[in-house]
């Protein structure tokens, strides 16, 4: 992952997947009533395609083992070397896999009611193994790069929290959304450190991106800041970009609260209305009726 492109497809494929389950999340909540509603680790895509139902968990295994080959061949240099930093990135593909994988399987025996507990475990593995493969990283990030993946950690780790209190309550609907929120925050935050850190124009005033192997822009480098004050800034810098892609994840997320409400009202509406209408209709022929006897 120590590329731009490393970067920008996780971070991509991390944060659509995170949209997604907050558009599911909202919808099933607002659909099913607080009384009603359950989380889910996964979301069926509706299709007229039965097969297809299945497509978030089909395209999580594809990418997960993707990943993997990718991250074992050394993209872009296609070489078996190897490299603890590839492996322990690898590794977090692997866990991945391994939760899409059962999630999967067991949605297609029809043992997924029995065994949703399991597939929570396994959901919260995959945080966990991000959580511990990036605070003992073999590449010691330091400086302002140690300061980004000091950030996507505590990401990380409401994401491993949530996970465990969505398997454990399962119809809290908050714990859900904090979860689908998280997910797609990893996402976005994975894209802003590929611009940060690996394009040259982007580097905070006062830092400079050093280059390894052989100076090719594609591989791994580190920001390097020539005074404190620069340091200071490029920090602070990071923090504010924390907090204005957070608002902008929680505005999209108000926006779609606030949108589901008035549609599922305006049903439960006119199915009242037309309760009651027909309720009313059937009133003045009794009453007729009741007059043409007894005139």
């Amino acid at each position: 992952m120590g590329t731009l492109a490393g970067h920008l497809v996780p971070g991509s494929v991390l944060a659509l997947l995170g949209l997604w389950h907050i558009i599911n999340t909202i919808k099933s909540y607002h659909l099913k009533g607080s009384t009603h509603f359950r989380s889910s680790f996964w979301h069926p895509f509706l299709t007229p395609f039965p097969k297809l139902v299945y497509l978030e968990l089909l395209l999580i295994v594809f990418f997960s083992i993707f990943s993997i080959v990718m991250q074992v061949l050394d993209y872009p240099l296609f070489t078996l070397a190897f490299k603890l930093n590839n492996y322990e990135h690898a590794t977090m593909f692997l866990h991945l896999a391994i939760y899409a994988g059962f999630t999967l399987l067991s949605e297609l025996t029809h043992k997924s009611d029995t065994l949703f507990e399991v597939s929570g475990i396994l959901a919260a593995s995959v945080f966990s193994q991000e959580l511990f493969l990036l605070h003992y990283h073999s590449a010691d990030h330091v400086g302002l790069e140690g300061h980004y993946h000091w950030l996507m950690q505590l990401i990380v780790l409401v994401s491993l929290l949530t996970a465990i209190f969505a398997t454990t309550f399962p119809s809290s609907f908050p714990t859900s959304l904090v979860l689908s929120i998280s997910v797609a925050f990893q996402g976005f935050w994975f894209i802003n450190m590929g611009f940060m850190l690996w394009v040259p124009e982007l580097v905070p005033k006062g830092c400079v991106l050093r280059l390894g192997d052989g100076g090719d822009s594609d591989m791994h480098g580190a920001i390097v800041c020539g005074t404190h004050e620069a340091r200071l800034r490029a920090r602070a810098m990071a923090n504010l970009q924390f907090s204005w892609i957070l608002a902008g994840i929680l505005i999209f997320v108000g926006c779609l609260c606030l949108s589901f409400p008035k549609k599922v009202t305006h049903r439960g509406q006119s199915a009242e209305y037309e309760r009651l209408h027909s309720r009313i209709a059937e009133v003045p022929l009794s009453v007729t009726g009741f007059k043409q006897v007894h005139p």
